[in-house]
């Protein structure tokens, strides 16, 4: 395996890895104010990520580095072509984190319901807009010889492309109502499940929907290919398990579904990185998009050391704050704290 696929396959892990926990961040994001019905049950739905949120969001960063660093002719073209979507993303990504922050600053309700508000459509927006890009990765976007896009903002907002967006956002949820239902307690817990148990179906067909659309576009042979068929099977068994109360395989399997949801964009895209839908002699690929091979060498030795390192320590954060958060621990009005 040359370098050039060895970083596709990292990006890909990469991608994979943002979703599965910022997947539940954002589903926490969009749904506390349903399973936190006063500020005691809201502040216990944040605090199950208060202290996850920030480091899940890197992964954001760093897969937009890697693709920078390993392929800046897919980087170029495609922060160029959905401009306007990213500066979206980013909005929403930026009202998230200041409203973790500023929610608890001021002790008046209607403060706290407005950030909340601020929070819950940004949560709703920010997996919904990653997911429509990476479907127009796949679908195709107007692209001419010099790799340059062609086309407009609406261009983006072709049907597959929306289904995708939609199908990511609603597994977000879903893996974000079982994650709710493994660390809260008390009525908050039994609204999370409540909650996943309707949301699942939803999922379930959402899920059904973009890998169908997924194989047909793609047009990869008749039968589906394995991770194509994980994902829906994922889907069903997580919400199986969801009605039969069963939290922690509820949970993991969310995060197979949203695994394998995103891995399947990335292995149907391949070798390609951008269809262009003007021409299928413009599409980007891995290698005439790539850096230079002695740029992949340097990279690859940080990655090798520093990845391990990152890996490390966010298993480490996870298992000192493993713990179920409760919402008597908010009944009494305690100092601003993150969250």
């Amino acid at each position: 395996m040359d370098l050039v696929t060895f970083w596709f396959i990292v990006i890909t892990f990469l991608w994979t890895g943002f979703f599965v926990l910022e997947g539940f961040d954002f589903g926490v994001g969009m749904l506390h104010e349903f399973v936190g019905r006063d500020e005691p049950g809201r502040r216990a739905a944040i605090n199950t990520i208060g202290p996850l949120w920030d480091a899940n969001e890197v992964w954001l960063i760093v897969a937009g580095a890697a693709m920078f660093a390993a392929f800046p002719g897919w980087y170029a073209t495609m922060f160029s072509g959905l401009y306007l979507a990213l500066a979206l993303l980013l909005a929403a990504v930026i009202l998230r984190g200041v409203s973790f922050e500023y929610r608890a600053k001021h002790p008046s309700a209607r403060w706290r319901r407005g950030w909340d508000g601020l929070l819950t459509a940004a949560s709703f927006l920010a997996p919904f807009l990653i997911g429509v890009a990476l479907g127009d990765l796949l679908y195709g976007l107007p692209i001419d010889a010099e790799q340059e896009f062609t086309g407009s903002f609406w261009d983006l907002l072709q049907p597959y492309a929306l289904v995708t967006g939609f199908a990511v956002m609603m597994m977000c949820m879903l893996h974000g109502a079982t994650f709710l239902a493994l660390k809260t307690t008390d009525d908050v817990r039994a609204r999370a499940g409540r909650l996943a148990r309707f949301i699942g179906p939803v999922t379930v067909v959402a899920v059904i929907a973009f890998v169908v659309l997924t194989h047909v576009g793609t047009e990869k042979g008749h039968a589906l290919n394995a991770i194509e068929v994980l994902a829906v099977v994922a889907a069903v068994a997580a919400t199986v398990f969801v009605y039969l109360r069963r939290e922690r395989p509820a949970f993991a399997a969310t995060t197979v579904t949203i695994a394998s949801g995103i891995i399947t964009i990335f292995v149907d895209l391949y070798p390609n990185v951008m269809v262009s839908s003007t021409n299928a002699m413009y599409n980007l690929t891995v290698h005439n998009t790539a850096s230079p091979p002695y740029s992949l060498k340097v990279l690859t030795v940080v990655g090798v050391v520093m990845l391990p390192i990152v890996l490390a320590y966010q298993a480490w954060t996870y298992y000192v704050f493993r713990r179920r958060v409760s919402r008597n621990e908010f009944l009494t009005e305690a100092a601003p704290e993150n969250g």
